[in-house]
C-alpha cells in the first residue's frame, strides 16, 4: 500500500468521525489508567458498568488503596480475570503514591513499571490522557492493519512500529481510535461489513464480503 492510499484512508475515517474518542468512560488520567487495566480481555461496556460504581466510591489512589483487594473485588467481579486485576490495581496505587505523589506518570518507562501495565496500556494512557501520538495495537487494530494492507506485521509490536512509520503525521494523534472503532464496528473478525465500509475501495483485502442480494431486491 502506498502513501497516497494510506492518506486517503485516514482522510475518510476523519471525515466520518472528526473527533474520535475512547469508549471507556473516565474523568481523570487515574480513572483512565484503571479502566484500561480492567479492559484486558474484557469489553469496554463491561468495564464502564463496573467503574461507574467503583469510581463513585473511590477514584483516587488513596481511596482505592483504602478499599484493598477485598473491597475492590465486588465492583469488578463481572469482569474477566478480576482477581489478578484487583491485585494489580492495588499494587499500582501503592506505586503511584510511593513514586509519583499519587499522579499518573507521563512517560512510557514509568507507566510500564506499574503492576498490570504493559506497552499497550501505556500507549492508551499516553495517547488518550496526555495527547501523545502513540498507537496501542489491540486485536482490532492488528486485524485491520493486516487485513487492509495498511501496516502488515506478524506481531503486535511489528504492526505498531509499522503504523508509527507509515501513518501520515497529520493523522497520527487519532489513528489509534479510528482504527479501533473501524475494527470494532465495520472490519469485524468473522464477517467484515465491506458493503458499508467507507474505505472498501482502498482496502487491499482480497476476500471482501458482498451485499445481501435480498436487501438489494427489497430496496425501491
Amino acid at each position: 500500500m502506498n502513501t497516497a492510499k494510506r492518506r486517503a484512508i485516514f482522510a475518510r475515517l476523519k471525515e466520518s468521525n472528526p473527533a474520535p474518542r475512547t469508549e471507556l468512560r473516565y474523568r481523570t488520567p487515574f480513572e483512565l489508567l484503571l479502566a484500561v487495566i480492567l479492559s484486558a480481555q474484557a469489553t469496554d461496556k463491561s468495564v464502564n458498568k463496573a467503574t461507574a460504581s467503583l469510581f463513585r466510591t473511590a477514584n483516587t489512589p488513596a481511596a482505592i488503596l483504602a478499599l484493598g483487594v477485598a473491597g475492590i473485588t465486588p465492583y469488578i467481579k463481572s469482569i474477566g480475570l478480576y482477581n489478578s486485576k484487583a491485585k494489580n490495581i492495588v499494587a499500582t496505587c501503592q506505586a503511584l503514591l510511593a513514586r509519583h505523589a499519587g499522579q499518573v506518570p507521563r512517560t512510557r518507562e514509568a507507566l510500564e513499571q506499574l503492576p498490570g501495565v504493559g506497552r499497550k496500556t501505556a500507549n492508551v494512557v499516553l495517547n488518550t490522557a496526555f495527547g501523545e501520538a502513540t498507537i496501542a495495537v489491540d486485536t482490532h487494530i492488528f486485524r485491520v492493519a493486516n487485513r487492509t494492507g495498511l501496516a502488515p506485521g506478524k506481531t503486535v509490536r511489528a504492526v505498531e512500529d509499522k503504523l508509527m512509520k507509515v501513518v501520515p503525521p497529520e493523522f497520527l494523534q487519532n489513528a489509534h481510535h479510528w482504527l479501533i472503532l473501524h475494527g470494532r464496528y465495520v472490519c469485524t473478525a468473522r464477517k467484515p461489513a465491506c458493503p458499508r465500509c467507507k474505505i472498501a475501495d482502498l482496502c487491499e483485502f482480497r476476500h471482501k464480503t458482498q451485499a445481501d442480494p435480498r436487501l438489494k431486491a427489497a430496496s425501491p
